[in-house]
Parts: structure tokens; sequence; C-alpha cells
């Protein structure tokens, strides 16, 4: 009997983990329709988000330091690269925002007032970044910091680089394959916590949402595809000059599924970790890109921002020119990049963008109760095009900086 479950497991796990992906997708749907009243069930998704979330944050850590100690001449092309391709891909996602919501107005229903705190101008969102940046190194470390565990991993790495020996950087390398190692493990049950992810989703959310809120609902995910489907393919296109659609896909597949129901990007740093790895791209560059990409590749939340302010603006009979428009989509773009920075995320950001258009703080807010309403859509394809672009655009500047060394040798 035991050869025979041993047997089932090797097979199990040779399966395609895309493949038992969508097997524990399905069940998990099934399941909460079925029997929704099983809660317990709920209970897998929680452990395996927060085994990941426990563990990326070192593994960040740990391979940023590692991956700047050892790297050697070449990287600074390819990062001032995939830097252009986030916030170009960043403002073209706010820019189609703001063509979607002018083609497609919409108003809301503003009732009820949130009363929670959230940054009044851009300055506070970069105060709050700054602030972040130079945080208690532990202290980011315990709260998922990424962008003090980002600042404090590459001055580690820095100093490793300038003053340790071969030896002491070795055992810091090494020490990022352990950790690596371990989060292999926990992907490897990545089936099992998508089946509980989504059946708490499904059992608690129904399809209620898309009643309610359906077309502000596809106005985000319709502007959200336009930027994942047309204008990240288009700068991949011109930047490589071939068909980008393969990579997309596959960023999409490995790395989008997985962003769409565990809705963390955090947690999601160590699939496109992995997904990296799977492309053979260099892993000291990616292994910094991508951290870098989950705080400064921030497509779905600049749609956010821009949509949501815009259908604010709409509701409250505001006249918003076109320049003012475009002004309003470089401002997304820009605090969007401090969304992780910020306490709720890109969802808060938009007071800080009506006050702009001269729309008081209370109406704003309520905006925000909308968006907490419709997050389990918005937040999750949000998600899925903020990650998944991280990886895509880190294998285009890879592949970008492999062709022109081809070109100049």
């Amino acid at each position: 009997m035991s050869l025979k479950v041993g047997a089932l497991i090797s097979k199990w796990n040779q399966t395609s983990l895309v493949l038992r992906i969508l097997i524990g997708l399905v069940l998990g749907t099934i399941l909460g329709l079925t029997v929704p009243q099983w809660k317990a069930i709920g209970v897998l998704g929680i452990v395996f988000v927060s085994a990941l979330k426990s563990i990326a944050p070192i593994l960040v850590a740990v391979l940023v330091a590692a991956s700047i100690a050892k790297a050697g001449g070449g990287l600074g092309v390819r990062f001032r690269t995939v830097i252009f391709e986030y916030l170009l891909s960043t403002f073209l996602a706010a820019f189609s925002a703001v063509i979607g919501s002018f083609l497609f107005p919409i108003k809301l229903q503003l009732s009820d007032v949130v009363d929670d705190a959230a940054p009044g101008a851009l300055s506070d969102v970069f105060s709050h970044l700054l602030s972040n940046m130079v945080a208690n190194p532990v202290a980011s470390l315990l709260q998922a910091n990424y962008i003090g565990i980002l600042f404090w991993a590459i001055m580690m790495g820095v100093a490793l680089k300038l003053v340790a020996s071969r030896q002491t950087i070795d055992v810091v390398h090494d020490f990022s394959k352990v950790i690596t190692q371990i989060v292999k493990w926990v992907i490897q049950l990545a089936p099992f916590g998508i089946l509980g992810l989504v059946f708490k989703s499904v059992s608690e959310s129904g399809m209620d949402v898309f009643s309610t809120y359906g077309q502000l609902v596809l106005l985000l995910v319709g502007c959200m595809l336009t930027t994942a489907f047309v204008f990240n393919p288009l700068i991949s296109f011109l930047m490589l000059r071939r068909n980008p659609y393969p990579l997309l896909f596959t960023c999409l597949k490995v790395s989008g599924l997985q962003a769409f129901f565990t809705r963390s990007s955090a947690a999601n740093i160590p699939i496109n970790l992995s997904l990296c790895k799977k492309l053979g791209l260099d892993e000291e560059f990616y292994s910094v890109s991508i951290p870098l990409g989950a705080t400064i590749n921030m497509n779905g939340a600049a749609v956010t921002v821009t949509v949501m302010t815009l259908a604010v603006a709409h509701t409250v009979g505001v006249e918003v020119s076109f320049l003012s428009a475009l002004f309003l989509s470089l401002i997304a773009t820009l605090a969007a990049c401090g969304a992780s920075g910020v306490a709720g995320g890109s969802l808060l950001l938009i007071p800080m963008a009506c006050s702009f258009l001269n729309i008081g703080n209370d109406v704003a807010m309520q905006a925000v109760a909308v968006g907490f309403i419709i997050g389990v859509i918005q937040d999750s394809v949000e998600t899925a095009i903020n990650s998944s672009g991280d990886v895509f655009f880190t294998a285009t500047a890879e592949y970008h900086a492999r062709n022109v060394n081809m070109l100049t040798s």
C-alpha cells in the first residue's frame, strides 16, 4: 500500500505545476458552490499564502545581497532598460485608463463615507516611501516592507562586494540557495493553496459583485487587459523585433494565474524568481529586477487610480479636459510606484489623485469604499497584471541585452 501511495505522490509531483493548479482551481470552485459551509477548506489557502509571505522577505533580502555581491560587469545597462520598461508600461496603463474612461464614462453610487487614513498629496506618498526605505532592517523583514528590504539588501550587497572575502560572499550565496530550496518546497503546495483560496472567494463572494458594479469592473478589467495584451507586448516588440506573445502567455500562465488567486505581489515573488530561472535568465539580474518590479511596475494600480478618479469626477460633475487627464496619467504613474509603501495599496491613492481635480476627500473616500467591494476582482486582476509583467519585462531586458551583445561582438 505504501508503495502505491509513494508512486501516486511521485506521479503527482511529476505532473505540470500549472495543470495541478488548474485542478485545484476547478475543485475549489466546485466545493465553494456545493459545500460553502466547509470553511476548513479555506485554511489551505491561508496557510499557503502565509508560508509564501513569511519566506519571501528573507528570500528577497538574501538573493539581492548575494547577487550584488557576486555581480560582475554589464548589469547596469539591463537595469536601466528594465526600469525604463517598468515606468513606461505603468504610464501607458494609466493612459489607457484615461482613454477608456473618456470612451465609457462611469458614474458611481456614492453614499457611505469611509473613515480611513489616506495620503492627501503626492508628497505624502513619497515621504512615506522614503521613510519605509530607511526603516529598521529587522522591522522591514518582520513587516514585509519590501522597499526597506530592497534598500538594505542593496547596501549589504555593495558592502560585501567592497570589503568581504570571497569565502564570505560564497557563504551568503549558498545561504540564498538554501532559502530558494525552501521556497521550491512551498511552491509545490500551490495546488492545495489555490484550492483553498478559490473555495474561500467563491463561498463568500459568489458572483454578486458582477451584478452591482458590473460596468465599473468591466472598465477596470478591460483597461488592465489592454495594457497586458497590447501595450506591454508593443514595448517588447519594439525592443526585440520579434513576436512577444509566446513569452507573454508563459508569464501569464505561470505567474499571472497564481497572482490572480493569491492577490499578493509579495507572495508571488518566489514564483517569478522560479519562472525566470526556467526561462534561462541571469540570476544576478532577475534576483534584483523582480523585487524591484514588485515595487515600481504597477500597471494595474495605475489603471485603478485613474479609472476610479475619473469615475468620481464624472459622478460629481467635474469637467476634466484631455490635457488634465493626461497629467493625471503621469500623477497616477508616480503614485502607483509608491503603492506598495501605502497601507491599502492602490485604492487609498484615489483621494490623492482626486485632490488634483479639486475633489474633496470625503467624496473621494466613498470611491475607496466601492473599490473594496469590487476588490475581489479588481485586486486579483491588478496583481496578476503587475506580477506577470515583472517577469515579462525582466526577460525582455535580458534578451535585448543579448541581442545588443551579439551585434557588437
